[in-house]
């Protein structure tokens, strides 16, 4: 049911109504008598449930520009032409003030930029659609279409009957639920607040989809959505940017504590990448900043000449002596935190740490669990050098169809990795 079929009371046995925020604004705000109070500027709701329920309403009186507000239990009915409120609803008008868990819809959501996490992208708001539940007034849709801007330019009627005399066609409305839609607003006051409901929906996008709703923001809405993903999150997404100068804004952005958190979260080659794209005054005071382990490893990898094997590996490798059994190297697996690519293959190592010979996950699956790895494992390797040129890594890696190649020095040590991933970015890298 529409708001502009009747001038419905708001009570439960109503619900039901819907009605857009660009029907009702400006509109009329009538005292129980009729009189006119003033007229309707905005709509305040409370961000603390899936669908947040107007608080309150904004209004500015005649011949003033300060806004006052009054509770939405105040309002006794409305439609597209008026609001009427309560008896002695006027008497408890008061300053508009808003906390840092509530918007007002008009000043703070229309025409803004929000971040779709059904479709993960970013669409402006034209309209917002809002329905009466039991007494209550909640936003249900944004509105991002065309039709929704002709609505508020009053256009739409007109637009329709066009469109449908001369085509007998009309534009379908283009909403999305509020349950898919965060705003990204910049308001230093309400920064907290929006980031933390935002994060509710946006951890459980693909980094690849996060890294292209950051691609497509102005700087401002980038730091701060970046800001509200937890380090995990924002490790991985930063590895999906394409774009190095936008992963320097991006790690600049953040306070260094908080950078060098995340250069952590991140696979080692990718980090060293990046650290390698600052300058060195701003890449030591990350790299000091570092825990020992990490700062070990990205330090070793930063050494290595650009376009060299050393330069793309990673660090993230599972490797276990040929005397441990199927079982220990299970238990071992399970701790790992490795990414999948980095796990391909387990290397075998003598006891003082030089690589003998490759299984893989096949063995532990199928292998009983007493059987140690040096039984199973294929001593013929295929290595590259830390100096070895990635041009004569990727050769490698095409005539042998390889997941991952071992880089190993003189001394048969075990360096790093390189995984098929890394290669294909280091050769074909849009």
């Amino acid at each position: 049911m529409r708001a502009e079929e009747n001038g419905l009371a708001i009570k439960p046995e109503n619900s039901g109504l819907f009605i857009f925020i660009s029907e009702i604004l400006n509109r009329p705000v009538l005292s129980s008598s009729g009189e006119t109070i003033g007229k309707l500027h905005d709509l305040k709701v409370r961000l603390d449930e899936p669908f947040p329920r107007v608080v309150n309403l904004a209004l500015k009186k005649r011949r003033g520009k300060k806004l006052f507000e009054l509770d939405w239990a105040q309002v006794q009915s409305l439609d597209t032409t008026a609001i009427r409120l309560l008896p002695e609803a006027e008497s408890s008008l008061r300053p508009l003030e808003t906390a840092a868990d509530e918007i007002l819809l008009r000043d703070e959501l229309l025409d803004k930029q929000v971040v779709d996490t059904f479709g993960a992208k970013i669409e402006r708001v034209n309209d917002i659609h809002l329905l009466i539940v039991n007494k209550d007034l909640r936003i249900v849709h944004v509105d991002f279409g065309l039709r929704g801007l002709l609505r508020r330019l009053g256009w739409l009627k007109i637009t329709d009957k066009i469109s449908h005399w001369l085509f007998a066609y009309q534009s379908e409305e283009k909403i999305i639920s509020w349950k898919y839609i965060q705003p990204l607003l910049s308001d230093p006051e309400k920064k907290n607040l929006k980031l933390n409901v935002t994060a509710r929906r946006l951890h459980a996008l693909h980094p690849s989809d996060l890294a292209d709703i950051l691609e497509e923001l102005d700087q401002v809405n980038r730091s701060s959505l970046f800001r509200s993903l937890d380090l995990q999150t924002a490790a991985q997404t930063l590895e999906e940017v394409e774009d190095p100068k936008l992963q320097i804004s991006l790690i600049e952005s953040a306070p260094v504590e908080r950078a060098t958190d995340i250069l952590e979260e991140m696979a080692p080659d990718e980090a060293t990448d990046l650290l390698s794209e600052l300058s060195s005054d701003q890449m030591d005071k990350l790299v000091q900043t570092m825990e020992k382990p990490s700062r070990d490893t990205l330090v070793a990898l930063l050494k290595f000449k650009e376009g060299t094997a050393g330069s793309i590996m990673t660090k993230d490798f599972f490797a276990v002596s040929g005397d441990t059994t199927i079982g220990q190297a299970i238990e071992e697996f399970r701790a790992t935190t490795f990414p999948l690519e980095s796990v391909a293959y387990i290397y075998v190592t003598s006891r003082d740490g030089r690589l003998q010979g490759v299984s893989t996950l096949r063995h532990l699956i199928t292998g009983a669990k007493e059987t140690t790895l040096g039984k199973l494992m294929n001593e013929r390797l295929v290595t590259v050098d830390p100096q070895d040129k990635v041009e004569d890594v990727a050769e490698i890696f095409k005539k042998y169809k390889f997941l991952a190649v071992p880089v190993v020095n003189k001394d048969r040590m075990i360096e790093g990795l390189i995984t098929l991933k890394d290669i294909m970015e280091s050769q074909f890298e849009e």
